[in-house]
Formats: structure tokens, sequence, C-alpha cells
């Protein structure tokens, strides 16, 4: 049965019948002070049915305790409507769970969504945001897929243009024919490297200039480096042999190395994207919109398009020389992604700096006529701050990906080796251990926060083993495991059915949460947000603690109310190991 909808629907027929009145109805879960598993708030009614909050509390609570045999029983709050449910309902619902192997997972909604994310420059190994981006993306997607979508994991690879042409004329320079082997770094580093060696030469002829008279503005249009660079570019378009042969050597390492780090952090892709080869396709869709007056052209020959009546201004999608914008580009992989996918949805995981060029995409694709343009979203958010300050890739600032966690995992080892409990452990298992406490740590403490808010990153809070961490969740979760194997070592046996028992309240109460793992899989999804799951694994693994230190599972006598127990935590254990799943998160079975 579904408990919250039967009950919903008793509150709503004792409304009809007492009042005469058909009201939707909400219910909340009853607040751990007061008896009670779901509470009906009769407050928006008390000036309309003109009675007080206790009489309608009481009249409601004691129709549908009359009317329905799941109700045991209510109290009344001022105008609160505190709801007790029979133990058979909590009985049921964890026999429902434990016979369900999908539990959680939605039925197929027959809808397609493609989420694109990560979206690296090939001129920089990959930094704390470029983390919060693939945590994103890589949760949502699974988000999706469990609440009954088809996904498609997407990235588009910006491995052309102007910061690309920067990293190639640095090493071109300064390199000296060096290779990731020969300085003993990963493809991705050595670009990155050549990149800040450029803002460093660059700065510095910027200054030269201005010691000449020359402007700022003029010293940064004029200095040499920048036109060599441009001058690059155009050969880069132009398909100059050296040039493409440098592109192709340089983008190879890089790929080698984010290769290296997608693994290691558990990311992937079921299709990969590359500028280079849509920077083009947006202008036959510029012609297109020229055809169609959609876009209209200025005196000059620059294609533009007015998007006032959005509140969006006038913006331009082609120069004047005929070459494309960022806009163009965008506009013709958007096509070419649904034409390889045709999908539903569209979810573009881009952070929030670029909100009004996706405002500006959208509407542009509904100007159109695109039929998709009404399934396109931007999951916007927020950057990722350090106690340091705001990351910056040209001045070398930021914090590297790889570092970091490697960081992560030494300390990981150390705070793990402090609570000497691994000694049993071979050299392979603890590097494992390590390794799945350290992403833990990383993923959960940059997914628990809402998309949207910037945040402040904390490597040592992030690793801590009490409090809202994922380490905590972690160390549930091997609790649990620990005491199932004890009761295998006892020969007790984990039913795949429970008896009825009378129950104590933490047990209902840890019942109830399970029962609500489905709607959190929903609510996630729906609103884009893996902060849902985070939290929801948190109060699960949290309410498994507090039920741990009040109730006695391998100490118990009675039979019947051991299995239910044992039964009960298999199913927290295997609740929390889905959650922790879906945001990319493994949970050790030993810790």
């Amino acid at each position: 049965m579904n408990i919250e909808q039967s009950l919903k629907t008793a509150i709503k027929e004792a409304l009809l019948a007492l009042y005469q009145v058909e009201e939707e109805v909400v219910l909340q879960p009853t607040k751990k002070d007061f008896e009670g598993n779901y509470t009906y708030v009769v407050f928006p009614l008390v000036k309309s049915l003109r009675k007080n909050p206790a009489e309608l509390g009481n009249a409601i609570g004691q129709h549908i305790k009359d009317n329905n045999d799941f109700i045991s029983s209510f109290n009344v709050v001022q105008g609160f409507l505190n709801i007790v449910l029979n133990d058979s309902v909590w009985i049921d619902t964890l026999n429902a769970i434990l016979a369900n192997e999908n539990f959680g997972v939605l039925p197929s909604n027959g809808q397609s969504v493609m989420v694109e994310f990560s979206s690296p420059n090939t001129n920089k190994p990959l930094h704390l945001g470029h983390l919060r981006n693939n945590f994103l993306g890589a949760a949502v997607s699974n988000i999706l897929s469990a609440g009954g979508f088809d996904v498609a994991k997407t990235c588009l690879v910006n491995d052309r243009g102007v910061h690309i042409c920067k990293s190639m004329l640095a090493y071109q320079k300064f390199g000296n024919g060096a290779t990731p082997e020969s300085l003993g770094i990963k493809g991705d580093h050595l670009a990155g490297k050549f990149y800040v060696e450029f803002d460093k030469a660059y700065k510095a002829e910027i200054s030269q200039l201005m010691a000449e008279g020359k402007t700022e503005e003029e010293a940064k249009k004029t200095a040499p480096l920048m036109l060599e660079t441009q001058e690059m570019l155009q050969k880069w378009e132009q398909g100059d042999a050296e040039t493409m042969a440098l592109w192709r050597k340089m983008n190879d390492w890089v790929f080698e190395g984010f290769a290296e780090t997608y693994k290691k952090i558990g990311v992937s892709f079921d299709k990969v994207y590359y500028e280079s080869n849509t920077y083009l396709l947006g202008k036959d869709l510029v012609e297109e919109g020229l055809k169609n007056g959609v876009f209209f052209k200025k005196e000059n020959g620059s294609v533009w398009i007015d998007l006032k009546e959005e509140g969006l201004d006038e913006k331009l999608v082609l120069r004047a020389d005929g070459t494309s914008v960022y806009i163009t580009q965008d506009l013709g992989t958007t096509d070419l992604k649904f034409n390889d996918y045709h999908n539903d949805k569209s979810i573009w995981v881009v952070g929030n700096e670029q909100d009004y060029h996706f405002q500006v995409l959208f509407a542009i694709m509904k100007k159109l006529g695109r039929a998709y343009a009404d399934g396109c979203y931007h999951l916007s958010y927020g950057m990722v701050d350090l106690p340091s300050g705001k990351m910056k890739s040209r001045e070398g600032t930021v914090v590297d990906a790889d570092e970091l966690v490697a960081e992560m995992i030494e300390t990981a080892a150390e705070t793990t080796r402090e609570r000497g409990k691994i000694d049993d452990f071979s050299k392979e298992e603890a590097e494992n251990l390590f390794q799945m406490l350290a992403l833990g740590a990383l993923k959960y403490f940059l997914l628990k926060v809402e998309p949207k808010k910037r945040m402040l990153f904390n490597p040592a809070e992030s690793i801590d083993f009490q409090g809202n961490t994922g380490p905590f969740i972690q160390y549930t979760h091997a609790r649990i495991c620990s005491i199932l194997r004890k009761a295998e070592s006892q020969n007790v046996p984990v039913n795949k059915q429970v008896k009825a028992v009378e129950l104590l309240k933490p047990e209902s109460e840890l019942v109830y949460l399970l029962n609500e793992y489905p709607t959190a899989v929903k609510k996630a999804g729906d609103e884009y947000s893996p902060a849902v799951i985070a939290n929801y694994v948190y109060d699960l693994a949290k309410t498994f603690n507090q039920f741990y230190a009040e109730v006695s599972i391998m100490n118990e006598t009675d039979n019947d109310k051991q299995q239910f127990r044992l039964s009960l935590i298999k199913a927290v254990a295997e609740t929390i190991s889905k959650a922790t799943g879906l945001l990319g998160i493994q949970v050790p079975t030993r810790m």
C-alpha cells in the first residue's frame, strides 16, 4: 500500500464527510518530540470553517481512526494533527521493500534525456571547479536513470581557439621538445604548465609596452605574443600542416591525462563531442535564420538577432568578416546532438557565469522553431571557493583535481590509520579503502550543497568521520555489514520476509525513512539536485545510528524481533548503497 496516499485519501474523505470541503491534503513527517508518523496541519481550514484548531484536529482525527483500520491513534497539538499508524503498516512496508530488488528504481517513463557535463579545455588540467561539474553531471545522470529516463551522458571538449593556441605557442617557444615522459608529468599538466608560461611572458610584454608609452589596452592588443597567437589560430583554421601536427600532439597528451583523471574519479561518457568538429556547424543555422527573418544583417554585414521581447537585447551571431562567435557554434552543436539522440530533454551542466549565454541559446532555438527547445535546461551551479579565495587558471592558482584527489587519499589514510581498525587489511584492501573514503568525502561535500549555491570547499571538514560527511555515511554502512557478519557467524539467518511484531518508535522511524527513498529519487530528478539524495542518505544513516544506540539487535532474546531488526538494517544498508551509488560514491563493507 502507498501509505502517504492512503492517509491523504482518508483525510480527504473526512473533510468531505464532516465539512463538505474538497481540499488538497499535504502531509509532513511528525516532529521527533511528538508521538506520530505523519502530521496534518489544520490551520488553513480555521478561517473558512470558523472552528478552533483543536476542535478541527480532533474531529478529523476521530473520523479517520473510526473509518480506517491502518490508523492506530492520533493526538492534536494546537493546529497539528499527529497520526500514529498501526505496526502492521510498517511490517507490510518493510516486507514490500525486502521483496523488491529494484526498490528506488522507478519504472520507465518512455522519455530520453541528454546530460552534457565536464566540458574541459585542452589547455589545462581539470581543477576543483571541474570536479563539482563532473560530480553534478554524473550524479544527475544516475538519478534521472533511476527516475525512469533513458539517459545519454555527453561531453563537449573545447579543443580549439585562442586559449589552446596560447598553450601551443608557449610550448613551441619555451618547451625545448619536452614530453610528459621527459618532464615526469601528465599530458594535461604539461599543457597547463605552458598556458601559465604564456601568461607570464605576455604580462611581461604588456609591462614593457606600457613603459614605452602605450596604454594598457593598446599593449594587450599589440603585444607580440598575442599577435603570434592570433596568427597561429588563423593557420589552424586554414589547416596549416605544422600547426595541425603540434595541435594534435599536444591534444593527444591532454586526452591521455584527462582519461586517467576520469578513471580515477569514476566518471564516464556515452559520447564525446569536439569543438574542432562542431565550431562551423552553426553557420548553416544562421543562413536558415536569415532566410526566415529570425536574424537580420547590419550595414557592416554582421548578423544579429533581436531578443528584446525576451528581455535579452540584441545578440551578435556572425561577425562582419563571416567568422562565428561562441553562440554560433553552440547553435550548430545543439542541433547536431538532437539529430544524434532525439532527446526529449537536454541538460547542460555549466557554471552560473554562463546563465545569460544559455538564455540566449534557448531563446534563439525557439525562434528558429526547434521543437526540442522547450526541453532544454541549463543546470546552473555556483562556483567553488577556497579559504584562500577564487581560482584563476592562467595564473596557476587553481586547485588541481589530481593533486586534490591525491591529498584527500593521503588524508583518508592518515585518519583511518589513527583509528587503528584496519590492521588486518592487506595493502591492496587498505589502498582501495583510502581511495573510496577520499572520493566519498570529496563527492559528498560537493554534492550535498544545492547546485545553485556558491560554496566554500574545506578538505579537512569533508573527511571527518562525524557529522554530515561522506565518511560518516560510509562508516554507517560498514557498521551494519559488521553486524550482519556477526549474525552470520552465529548462524542467525537474515530472512527476506519478517513476521508481525510489536515495534519500538526507532524501528518504525527507520521503516518510514526507507519508504521515503523512491520519493527522494523522484524529487532529486525533478529538481536536478543530487543534494536531495545526499541529505536523504545522511538522514537515513543518522537515524540508523540513533536506532542502534537505543535498540538491541544481537542481544535480543525474542527471535521474531531479532529477525525483524536484522532484516530492517539489511534494507538500510542496501538503501544506503543505492543512494550513495547515485552520487557516484562507493561504500565499504569493512573499515
